[in-house]
């Protein structure tokens, strides 16, 4: 009987033991298989229940009779019998990826559907295939109210503009990678980006403060995935071609425009005895240019730590011969959980560039004659003939001169370090500290020059010509950038009764900008630097023989510090409230104006959540939000702008000696501020038919007040600095997508749309104060958009004298001269007659993008396209010499009743080169960003093999364009903002087309 009841004891031990078992499991994302941190686990009809951690592991007490069941926002909850597992992996299905995705903050991250500003986001996938190297060009018509106009230029940057331009000093985004503040993100591999995104509103950008003002660009860098480990390679080949050329007159219709130019100015035929060439200068220097992308990743995640490591390079030659540019990169992220409650890690990032410039420019090749031709024999090269010898040199010649004769490099580095505490569940504190460090050098030479045959001219004979006058050259310049920052911030995240959620975030910031730039050149007289790259320092000259060396040096340094706080409340995830408040001092100002306070606040009210919306089966989600905001604005403006400066004043000479005064460079306002950022943002969210249809609206009204301005004082020849003047943009932003799928297919499309309207309400209360650009083709003034186009309009062409004494005419015009209106009504046409012609910046944005599915294939096709705008075509107004003429010339006035568009060809009348419309061009385009094919090998195809997934795709960009421009690219050059839109043979952006492969180990 003892032995049966100790026999009895111990059964129902182990049964109890056993039922009463320890659960240990992982809750991961069905399609990433990344761990999902603060996912609730429960034991159903128990009151035991726990959350999984950072990495989405949880340990929970339960019997193999139970049931878990497993809920996180945003996901479809999972209901797991225990039975016999005592380790369970549970894998979650994203209810709407949409909704739920997080979009990066100020100082943290958001899920999108609690946002009260306006904020987009594009995935990283998006943008790795895409075969720019900058990765913002791969944003253009991706996202409402984002313009973006791209550069050809082998390494070039894009301009970006967010709603618009708000100042007259500088209107570029803030970009900020992983928190680092940053001008530029150049030194990003592609496919190194988890994802972008673009904040638009002044409620978004607030909590940046003084950097802010213009806009965030907020950019993820990729991390390990939790519990996993991936090797990853991504690389893509191809080459650019410049698709339009030009139009410029072959020889023949050289001939023809010359000798007519010379018969209208009374002169004689040219001789063209020793000029029987056809030469297409744009071919020569034009070619097909090799691209390629590469990048490979390794990254590993185990419980405690994760590491992700990247290697990139990328290699764009230029379209124009001889140019290329070369990037190195390479990243290091690591991340270690030293316990439950404190996690520490860091970031390194490095790039390594080396560029071979551009030697020759477009226009040089527009200008150059057609009838000569490159050589005249192996050593000799043909010069331009007489009429423009002097100002027009031999393309080609120019780029074998200084082919490889400058050397180019740079250098940067960015690293963060953190450590972050988790004092509660609910409480977080986190301490980062970075730094970017850039350097960037070059050495460059001056060889001696070719020699040159100068054919004779009206019976003269030839001539070997070689400038014996000139000599060797070197020069070397050296630029440094430092930027030190630290964020400290303290996290509250908890949730109240299941009805109330409180977010808030408090923090501390520095940051510390210094630069510093040498440059020196130096010519010998005596003797000649062999052409050899390790001779190329300014040493190699004795100071001594060099009358001629010039130097110069500069350097800047700035401080910004800042505190903020954050807080978001949502109640039953219907009406949301996001504050932010942040106060900021300068170094840039003087030490009374340096500090101040700005702010925002944002409501929002989720309608589908409300019990009378249950009713409304046809759409899903439904949110209202409205936002506003003050921002200070410091961007653009000189480090310690409240100190004047020096510069030469008059001279005074005492006895024999002549003195040179010194005085303020400029007056500054003793009250000298930032600028002043106000804004309200109105936006509506829905989504419908089973959330197959997303649509975003956006009503967006921004004002700059206190514009920082330099105001000329009469009778003094330096200017008065002080805040005035006022800007609005005022827009809208309307996006819609459409996404489904049946059976092995699945399709979306997506179009994107904004307009913005610039104003200048107000340059201070001198309203004929003007700001010019382009000797006055662009204005800046009260009434009209910012840069605006200032000039005469064309009417016609004066067809005879009868015509000019009938109609209000200039007092020297003649007929084939163009007939310009009299705007203003008295009767003669002078310089008041200019009026406004438009601007240069876009005020219409478009973008579509449309992607088809089926089993592996995929296939994406993107458009992006703007309007409004115009291009002020100054290559055309050159008269410095006779230039070869666009062929839109051949159409020129010769007499009565010939032309009505094109002025007589004669460039001894002044008035045809006065700007007007006749220069003008409409900006409007629609082009083919993007058609890529693209196949997914699935696991039947790969087997058994090492490798998990692979993709193999091929890529077209600027397939095809639609626009009225004469230039290379209807994409106008923006980047000035007081002299914005020309385009001078701006360098050309090409088509690019790409092979590519995606693999997964």
């Amino acid at each position: 009987m003892k032995h049966l009841f100790t026999l009895l004891c111990f059964v129902f031990c182990v049964n109890f033991i056993y039922a009463q078992g320890t659960i240990t499991g992982t809750v991961k994302d069905a399609s990433t298989l990344a761990g999902i941190a603060g996912a609730t686990v429960s034991v159903k009809g128990k009151v035991s229940a726990t959350q999984t951690n950072e990495i989405g592991k949880f340990t929970i007490s339960a019997s193999p009779t139970d049931t878990l069941q497993v809920a996180y926002l945003g996901y479809t909850a999972q209901s797991v019998v225990v039975g016999n597992q005592t380790e369970i992996t549970i894998f979650l299905e994203s209810t709407d990826e949409n909704i739920e995705e997080v979009v990066v903050v100020g100082y943290g991250t958001q899920r999108k559907v609690d946002l009260t500003g306006s904020i987009a986001q594009v995935k990283g996938e998006e943008i790795a295939n895409m075969p720019n190297s900058n990765p913002i060009s791969s944003l253009q018509g991706k996202v409402a109210g984002l313009t973006i106009s791209n550069s050809g230029t082998p390494g070039g940057a894009p301009t970006v503009r967010i709603r618009g331009v708000n100042s007259t000093n500088n209107s570029n985004p803030l970009y900020v990678v992983d928190g680092v503040l940053h001008d530029n993100i150049d030194f990003i591999s592609p496919q190194d980006i988890e994802s972008m995104d673009v904040l638009k509103d002044p409620s978004s950008i607030a909590i940046y403060g003084l950097r802010g003002a213009n806009g965030v660009i907020a950019v993820t860098l990729k991390k390990a995935a939790r519990g996993q480990t991936n090797v990853t390679f991504s690389g893509s080949y191809g080459f650019n071609q410049v698709q339009d050329r030009i139009s410029v007159t072959d020889a023949e219709g050289f001939k023809k425009l010359y000798d007519m130019e010379r018969a209208n100015n009374k002169e004689v035929p040219f001789d063209y005895t020793n000029y029987s060439a056809n030469t297409n200068w744009q071919d020569l220097i034009l070619k097909t240019a090799f691209n390629s992308n590469n990048n490979l990743s390794i990254s590993n995640s185990g419980e405690k730590s994760s590491t992700h490591i990247s290697l990139g390079y990328s290699k764009q030659d230029g379209v124009i011969r001889n140019g290329s540019y070369d990037r190195f990169t390479g990243r290091l992220n690591q991340e270690i959980i030293v316990s439950e409650r404190i996690k520490v890690g860091g970031d390194l990032s490095g790039s390594y560039w080396k560029m071979n410039p551009t030697n020759v420019s477009v226009t040089n090749a527009l200008w150059a004659a057609p009838v000569v031709d490159v050589m005249f024999d192996e050593n000799t090269y043909n010069a331009m003939p007489s009429f423009q010898r002097a100002q027009v040199g031999n393309p080609i010649a120019t780029l074998n001169r200084l082919d490889g004769k400058n050397l180019t490099r740079g250098y940067r580095f960015v690293g963060s370090l953190f450590a972050e505490i988790k004092i509660l569940e609910s409480l977080k504190w986190k301490s980062t500290v970075y730094t970017d460090l850039g350097f960037n050098n070059s050495r460059g030479y001056t060889p001696l020059p070719y020699n040159f045959m100068y054919f004779g001219e009206f019976g003269g004979a030839n001539q070997l010509f070689y400038d014996d006058m000139q000599k060797t050259a070197v020069s070397q310049s050296s630029e440094e950038f430092r930027r030190f920052q630290q964020d400290h911030t303290l996290t509250f995240e908890e949730t109240f009764n299941d009805d109330h959620r409180l977010s808030a975030v408090a923090g501390f910031t520095t940051v510390y900008n210094d630069n510093t730039s040498l440059r020196g050149s130096r010519r010998d007289t005596t003797n000649n630097v062999p052409d050899n790259p390790d001779l190329w320092y300014l040493n190699i000259i004795n100071q001594q023989t060099n009358p001629d060396g010039s130097y110069s040096g500069g350097g800047a340094k700035n401080t910004l510090v800042g505190g903020f706080l954050r807080a978001s409340y949502a109640y039953q995830n219907k009406y949301l409230l996001n504050a932010t408040v942040r106060r900021d001092g300068s170094s840039k100002f003087a030490p009374k104006n340096r500090w101040g306070t700005f702010g925002s606040v944002g409501v929002g009210w989720v309608v589908s959540e409300e019990e009378f919306f249950s009713n409304v089966e046809k759409i899903n989600f439904m949110k209202l939000r409205f936002a506003w905001g003050k921002i200070g604005n410091s961007n653009g403006i000189a480090d310690n702008i409240y100190l004047p400066g020096l510069s030469n004043g008059n001279t005074a000479i005492f006895g024999d000696n002549v003195y040179t005064a010194l005085q303020a460079a400029y007056i500054p306002d003793p009250n000298l501020h930032w600028e002043i950022v106000r804004g309200m943002d109105l936006g509506l969210e829905i989504k419908a038919f089973n959330n197959k249809l997303s649509t975003e609206i956006n009503l967006y009204d921004r004002t700059t007040t206190d514009i920082l301005t330099a105001v000329p004082l009469p009778n003094e020849t330096r200017s008065y600095f002080t805040n005035l003047g006022k800007i609005t943009n005022r827009g809208i932003e309307a996006s819609m997508g459409w996404n489904n799928s049946f059976g092995d297919w699945k399709y979306g499309l997506n179009v994107n749309y904004s307009y913005n309207k610039n104003v200048v309400n107000s340059i201070g209360d001198n309203i004929n104060f003007q700001i010019l650009g382009n000797n006055g083709a662009n204005r800046t003034e009260t009434g009209h958009s910012i840069g605006y186009f200032y000039g005469f309009k064309q009417l016609g062409i004066y067809q005879t004298a009868n015509e000019i004494t009938s109609k209000p005419a200039w007092n020297n015009s003649l007929p084939g001269d163009i007939i310009f209106e009299d705007t203003n009504g008295d009767g003669i046409i002078d310089d008041n007659d200019r009026t406004y012609l438009g601007t240069p910046f876009p005020p219409h944005n478009f973008g579509a993008n449309f992607t088809l599915g089926y089993k592996g294939f995929d296939l994406q096709i993107e458009g992006a396209g703007v309007a409004g705008n115009k291009i002020y075509a100054i290559r055309k107004t050159n008269t410095f010499a006779p230039l070869n003429y666009e062929t839109n010339r051949l159409d020129a006035w010769t007499g009565p009743g010939t032309s009505n568009v094109e002025p007589i060809v004669d460039n001894s009348r002044g008035n045809n080169f006065k700007f007007s419309t006749y220069f003008l061009e409409p900006g409007d385009y629609f082009r083919l960003r993007t058609v890529q094919l693209g196949y997914n090998f699935g696991e039947r195809l790969l087997g058994n093999s090492f490798i998990k997934k692979a993709r193999v795709f091929v890529n077209a960009q600027n397939l095809k364009t639609w626009s009225k421009v004469t230039g290379y690219s209807p994409e106008a050059a923006i980047s000035s903002i007081i002299a914005g839109g020309l385009d001078n043979g701006s360098y050309p952006v090409p088509s690019t087309y790409t092979f590519g492969v995606n693999l997964n180990f």
